[in-house]
């Protein structure tokens, strides 16, 4: 049975050492909190005091998955690893990072022969617990290596190799700066019908644009079930967090002469949460909370 390294055991990383589990496959896992790695530790699950304790463990050619936040943190980890590493090793990075700088990686592994996969993955808590949708960008021979393991942790037909180095994290990008613009657009929706003649059930609503509608869909599905643990969002604000993805994704759109007209102002409408509160932002922030678990502010 393949053993695969896990960095980062965070809400993604933890889940996607139950995931691997699930699918019997073995993992060697780290985080800088010990405790995370001491609470998932257990049958097939094997602990590393550090990067380069994993990297010992593991059998070459090794497959590693980082799961850490962007910059600073991946190239440190990846600083860490190295000297363990050798030829013919894979190292994948499935969070959120910028293309270029997965680009940048590669080519600094692709020197001492190791393989650098950049990997955006998409399905939130559950779809990291129970099958993710992840875009691969590196060389189709290291790919290859890796397709088992993405085959246990993505859902059916849920993963590709989407092109070189970068383009995994490419098309997380551009998918991330669509997720603004629906977001936003559910929430300011949402705010039209708070704001309205009526009284309405909105978790009835919610549940009832799901029936076929043409707006169906799995965030409209967050949608009622954030409204049903708050119909009114009482209980919490409307600043909505996160934010480079859409960032980065809007200047490369100008950069290449594509308007992003509706992505842009979704993205306004993130720095405008933070300041006074909207119904809108409301709606945005609870939905990433479900799907996600991203943080939300509580009311005070």
């Amino acid at each position: 049975m393949t053993r695969y390294g896990i960095i980062g055991l965070g809400r993604m990383g933890g889940n996607l050492v139950r995931n691997l589990r699930a699918a019997g496959g073995e993992a060697v896992v780290f985080d800088l909190n010990q405790a995370a790695v001491r609470d998932i530790a257990g049958d097939g699950v094997f602990p590393a005091s550090s990067p380069a304790d994993l990297a010992r463990q593991l059998t070459p050619p090794r497959i590693i998955w980082i799961m850490v936040p962007q910059g600073e943190p991946v190239d440190r980890v990846l600083a860490d690893l190295e000297p363990e590493l050798s030829s013919g090793d894979v190292i994948i990075d499935g969070g959120n990072s910028f293309y270029r700088d997965s680009m940048r990686r590669a080519g600094d592994l692709a020197a001492k022969g190791i393989d650098f996969l950049d990997c955006g993955s998409s399905g939130g808590l559950e779809g990291a617990r129970d099958g993710l949708c992840l875009m691969v960008g590196g060389r189709p021979e290291a790919f290859a290596l890796a397709e088992p393991l993405f085959r246990a942790v993505a859902r059916q037909e849920g993963y590709a190799h989407v092109g070189p180095s970068g383009a995994g994290h490419f098309v997380k990008m551009v998918h991330n700066a669509i997720e603004y613009g629906m977001l936003e657009a559910i929430g300011e929706g949402f705010e039209l019908l708070e704001s309205g003649p009526f009284r309405l059930d909105l978790p009835q609503v919610a549940h009832l644009w799901n029936q076929g509608s043409v707006i169906r869909s799995w965030l409209m599905e967050l949608a009622v079930r954030a409204f049903r643990h708050d119909p009114r969002l009482d209980n919490i604000t409307g600043s909505v967090g996160g934010g480079s993805t859409g960032s980065w994704a809007i200047q490369e759109a100008w950069e290449h002469g594509v308007p992003f007209t509706a992505i842009a102002n979704s993205y306004m409408m993130r720095l405008r949460s933070r300041q006074p509160d909207t119904f809108a932002g409301k709606v945005v922030a609870a939905l990433r909370r479900e799907f996600g678990g991203h943080e939300v502010q509580d009311r005070k």
